[in-house]
């Protein structure tokens, strides 16, 4: 894997130079992350309604548990989608 650096050199994804191998891989997963929520909007939608019904004037009653299936499924499926993409 190489790293981009300014003025548009590249060099080998090194020890030393990890920091910016890093920032390279999180804007590529960043840059993926609409086709990943295009793929999954049936999903992202399911769960936005069950966070909207659950917070819908009672702020105060949100538990994590409360919409765990939604996200388990749209975990699942932006992983899947994210594996297609490679």
């Amino acid at each position: 894997m190489t790293a981009d650096v300014e003025g548009g050199a590249t060099f080998p994804c090194r020890e030393a130079m990890a920091s910016a191998c890093v920032w390279r891989r999180s804007r590529e997963r960043l840059a993926s992350f609409g086709q990943q929520l295009t793929e999954c909007r049936a999903e992202a939608a399911a769960y936005g309604k069950c966070v909207a019904a659950a917070v819908s004037g009672r702020p105060q009653e949100v538990k994590r548990e409360l919409c765990a299936q939604e996200f388990q499924a749209l975990k699942r499926c932006f992983s899947s989608a994210a594996k297609n993409r490679k």
